[in-house]
């Protein structure tokens, strides 16, 4: 039965001493084009889960090593970025000096994420420590969160936090402000997303916006979050009402995933089909796992999330993999003149996600390691 791998090859080579590059060219880091803090704290939120994941396993000792390694880079880079505000600053030349920008709350939003799954789930308890503190300094400007996908990743970290705080019994001070902060906060995020889905959709347009643009799986997927502690009967169902339809909209009649276009978007009226961008896809299957998790009836949802990690194997429009297995690499999407073959930062973590997402249904799923045959 074929076990359970990783390779940490093109992550570890698109990492230096100060954080993760951007992009590539081919498999070669472009140092030229800097660093961004959206792409540290996807990859600190990585190679925390990663490790989560292979901890138990003895023969992986090895990977979590690098792993531990890796994810004190990237939450240094994330203390580093982080202004006196809270905020963090996300575009960064490769001497370290900030290029100029707007603030970013999408930034804002997955470095709260980043931040709040590394103070669970990081093995060094001074690590969890350190990633605490950056997300409590940062809690002060998620009242800045205008727009829906980074209130969704605020929406999704608070809640994380309110579910596990028990387990924050080795900093009673920030388990007191999660317990005082969380649940008004989760109350506020979570009304604002169900009034965008209540303002944008109709009878034949089920979502928060009149376009769908990039990303779009953390919106059900933070909905699935915050009813985990709301309980709120109508989040659940747009939830999955939005879910469905955002599943619909990414699957073609064969049952191949198809993600939306980046070169056009998807509107009322018509769906782009080309530049298509694997972080599409891992959102899918992100929002995917978290159905699974909310749902009595999660088998369609289990069917979506392989169907993503086959897209990465070439089970897609242009029938080429997306993925470099020998390595771990991910290529940069699909266009319509073929695969775009650079493995930068957003499409390797994309990629190592999803997998990490395939693997840890199966493991969770009742039986399924048996009625597939995996070994973990």
């Amino acid at each position: 039965m074929p076990r359970l791998k990783i390779k940490l090859t093109h992550l570890e080579r698109m990492t230096d001493d100060t954080g993760m590059v951007e992009h590539a060219l081919g498999n070669i880091p472009r140092r030229s084009e800097g660093y961004s803090t959206d792409d540290n704290a996807r990859a600190l939120w990585l190679a925390t889960e990663w490790q989560k994941l292979l901890a138990a396993d003895p023969l992986k000792r090895m990977e979590s090593k690098q792993l531990l390694r890796l994810s004190t880079v990237y939450l240094s880079f994330l203390e580093y970025a982080q202004q006196a505000d809270g905020h963090f600053h996300n575009n960064y030349a490769y001497d370290r000096t900030p290029e100029e920008e707007q603030p970013s709350e999408d930034c804002l939003g997955r470095s709260l994420w980043a931040c709040a799954v590394a103070c669970l789930d990081l093995p060094n308890p001074d690590s969890r420590w350190a990633a605490a503190a950056l997300f409590q300094k940062a809690f002060q400007s998620i009242k800045k969160l205008h727009f829906p996908r980074g209130i969704a990743y605020a929406l999704s970290a608070a809640s994380l936090l309110n579910i596990r705080c028990g387990e924050l019994s080795w900093a009673p001070e920030f388990q007191n402000f999660i317990r005082e902060e969380m649940p008004e906060c989760i109350e506020k995020l979570e009304a604002r997303l169900l009034a965008l889905f209540e303002c944008h959709s109709d009878t034949s347009w089920h979502w928060f916006e009149p376009v769908m643009t990039y990303g779009n799986g953390v919106l059900p997927w933070a909905l699935f979050h915050s009813f985990s502690v709301s309980g709120n009967s109508d989040t659940l169902l747009i939830a999955e009402e939005s879910l469905d339809f955002l599943m619909n909209k990414m699957t073609r009649e064969d049952g191949l995933i198809h993600p939306i276009g980046n070169h056009g978007w998807c509107t009322r009226e018509c769906s782009a089909q080309w530049d298509q961008q694997p972080l599409e896809v891992m959102k899918l299957a992100l929002a995917a796992e978290q159905a699974v998790s909310a749902l009595s009836t999660p088998e369609k949802y289990l069917g979506v999330i392989e169907n993503c990690r086959n897209w990465f194997h070439g089970a897609n429009d242009l029938h080429l993999p997306v993925a470099d297995t020998e390595e771990c690499g991910g290529r940069d999407g699909l266009e319509a003149g073929g695969i775009n073959q650079n493995q930068g930062a957003e499409s390797t973590i994309a990629y190592l996600m999803t997998e990490l997402i395939y693997w840890r249904t199966a493991k969770e799923s009742k039986g399924s390691e048996q009625q597939r045959g995996y070994s973990l």
